[in-house]
């Protein structure tokens, strides 16, 4: 059931994230990380080889990826938690290991490329599979009930927000007329409509034309945004002082939410202008890098999904 993977920014990530464990070593009793996107277990099992007496705590909802990690995983298992739920609810997953904070954070977002690689699973327009999408296939919403019961505004408002697509209303028109003579029922067929949605001249650039739509779908089946939208916050509530939270986006949507919120809480509430800080008004958080950062030639010539991740980082500076 082993799998073999190539995590993206696997060293950089490790790097960024030392230095909060090393003070943790050397200051506490228990040195915890939560790997908040555990996967086939990649971030993890590299942790686990550097620190001898880290503990990481993963998180996943897709119950066939923490299989897999628990066997790529296997000589550290005993310094691996495994929780099966989604990345949001960090706050319970302290509570239940009786923890006030970890070292440190690490978040690979999006959909994985076991994920994608799985024909079956329905995330790709590669393949020709059932409309599911789900990254927890215990849950009961797929893409083809969103596909079969999701009214024409409600279509067209997740194609243009999750998928950024400007032919929203035509997709959308298409698929409640393919769906009325039960037309619409495998990735392939759904990937053949948005083709015929969209202008020839529009199709000539930006890759293949399902890409948006399909992403659409997919946060909306799993909530990604919503999950993401809390989760954040969480882990930087979870976090101890000159501990890491470090995030690794592939999409502009989870970036500008990442942003957002490690801007909102770097920065001091002292209203511009005046000579002295207030009392109180510093910020608590520091970033770690200018910006985002995004992998490098060598990376993604060896592996293809780098190409879009965005990879930021910060640190809580004070209590």
């Amino acid at each position: 059931m082993s799998k073999s993977h190539i995590p993206v920014a696997l060293e950089r990530c490790i790097d960024l994230l030392t230095p909060a464990i090393e003070f943790s070593l050397n200051n506490d009793a228990e040195t915890i990380v939560i790997d908040a996107t555990l996967g086939l277990g990649g971030h993890t099992r590299a942790l686990l080889a550097k620190f001898p007496t880290l503990r990481v705590i993963g998180i996943d909802r897709d119950e066939h990826a923490i299989a897999i990690a628990r066997v790529n995983v296997e000589p550290f298992l005993d310094r691996l938690t495994i929780a099966h739920t989604t990345y949001d609810n960090i706050a319970e997953i302290l509570e239940e290991n009786n923890l006030t904070a970890v070292a440190g954070i690490l978040f690979d977002l999006g959909v994985s490329s076991m994920q994608l690689d799985d024909g079956e699973r329905g995330f790709a327009y590669s393949y020709d599979a059932p409309l599911d999408m789900r990254m927890d296939q215990s849950q009961e919403l797929t893409a083809q009930r969103i596909i079969d019961t999701y009214e024409y505004s409600q279509l067209v408002r997740i194609l243009r927000i999750y998928g950024e697509e400007k032919f929203a209303p035509r997709i959308a028109e298409k698929i409640i007329d393919a769906r009325k003579i039960g037309a619409l029922t495998s990735t392939k067929q759904l990937a053949d409509l948005v083709k015929d949605s969209i202008p020839a001249p529009a199709r000539r650039t930006g890759g293949n034309p399902a890409k948006r739509t399909f992403q659409a779908l997919r946060i909306e089946v799993n909530q990604e945004l919503a999950v993401l939208e809390r989760a954040i916050p969480a882990a930087l509530a979870a976090i101890s002082v000159k501990g890491r939270v470090v995030v690794m986006s592939y999409q502009s949507l989870e970036d500008k939410i990442v942003k957002a919120d490690f801007a909102a809480v770097s920065e001091s509430t002292t209203p511009r202008g005046l000579p002295v800080e207030l009392p109180g008004s510093a910020a608590k958080f520091e970033l770690v890098m200018r910006g985002s950062q995004g992998a490098d030639e060598a990376e993604i010539a060896s592996n293809p999904r780098a190409g879009s991740m965005r990879l930021r980082a910060i640190e809580k500076v004070a209590a």
